[in-house]
């Protein structure tokens, strides 16, 4: 069977609705996955009229089971689990409001729903505006811990990023510099590498080539730039080496992405949220994806935003987004080959 993936507009204020619309028209994706729209009807044919694109879309309501796994051939275009969470008028381009961030939640709450009811096994988004997310009510530093919180998940979560195979998982994420050190434990660590080397091998690969980053300039520099590595991340490999799994560290994080590019390794897992990101989007801004770790279920979306500079002209690349989409079909396909 097909991978059944809901897709949500994202930030209605963004570039989000034109990636939706853009990513449809892409050759083979009605082939890859069967697809249900979640969210109000106007958002995506904003979209597609942004695109330049006009998509049948055909009504449903999956919630009740008027839609299910055995009719999606039957549906007439694309099924669309239409929503009311904003006016037209009330849409707002490349400006941060409530009635965006509600819009942006409101679909996002619904498709939580549905892949944890089943109805849908994966979840790809177009971009938040976390601004506007926080003025809705979000609660939380990010929308992953959102997530958690929606569902009831009380195990380690982090953002994953990926890049052209190259993935990273962090020990710390959405928290001030300053406050990175208090974070750095044998316990964080080991969830990050566990995170990341189970996200992989739901990706499709049987052993994870694993490699650690250091917090301190040059590793450290044998305790003269500190002690961290001395102290909790060495030992902390070498505790998960002897537990079999397949990794090194800590490296220098100037070098150690060397080692990606060139193939060596496939996931590294930093101390702190720029550690990776800087690397993985000067390697390719235009085609990174965050995955959220910890869910029970994948959840993926581009890793740029919502580009509220060129929100509404047309011009939005759509290569992370399909990105996206691939790795959630991806994961889907192999999510039971990892605990």
């Amino acid at each position: 069977m097909k991978p059944r993936i809901g897709i949500i507009p994202g930030d209605p204020g963004g570039i989000g609705p034109e990636l939706i619309a853009k990513l449809l028209a892409e050759d083979g994706v009605l082939d890859q996955a069967d697809i249900l729209l979640i969210g109000d009807r106007h958002l995506f044919e904003m979209g597609q009229a942004q695109a330049g694109l006009e998509i049948t879309m055909t009504d449903c309501d999956a919630l009740t089971g008027d839609w299910s796994a055995g009719d999606w051939t039957d549906i007439d275009g694309l099924a669309l689990h239409d929503r009311e969470t904003i006016a037209p008028e009330e849409v707002r381009l490349a400006e941060v409001t409530l009635a965006n961030g509600r819009s942006a939640l409101g679909n996002l709450n619904c498709a939580l729903e549905m892949a944890r009811d089943g109805i849908i096994d994966a979840i790809t988004f177009g971009p938040f505006n976390k601004a506007a997310l926080i003025e809705a009510g979000l609660g939380h530093e990010d929308e992953l811990h959102y997530m958690a919180e929606f569902l009831g998940i009380e195990n380690y979560i982090s953002e994953l990023n990926t890049l052209n195979g190259i993935w990273t998982s962090r020990v710390s994420s959405h928290i001030p510099l300053k406050d990175v050190p208090e974070y750095i434990s044998g316990h964080r660590i080991t969830e990050a590498v566990h995170l990341i080397d189970r996200t992989l091998k739901r990706s499709g690969l049987a052993r994870p080539r694993l490699s650690v980053a250091a917090l301190n300039p040059h590793a450290g520099d044998n305790g003269n730039f500190g002690m961290e590595e001395i102290e909790v991340i060495t030992p902390t490999v070498e505790t998960l080496r002897q537990q079999q799994l397949n990794i090194d560290g800590p490296w220098p994080s100037d070098t150690v992405f060397l080692k990606a590019k060139a193939g060596e390794v496939d996931g590294i897992i930093t101390m702190y949220h720029d550690q990776g990101q800087i690397a993985l989007k000067l390697m390719g801004f235009d085609r990174g994806v965050t995955v959220q770790g910890g869910i029970p279920f994948p959840v993926t979306t581009p890793a740029h935003g919502t580009a509220f500079d060129i929100a509404g002209t047309g011009t939005a690349d759509v290569g992370a987004t399909r990105a996206a989409f691939d790795i959630a079909c991806d994961m889907v396909s192999h999510w039971d080959s990892a605990a």
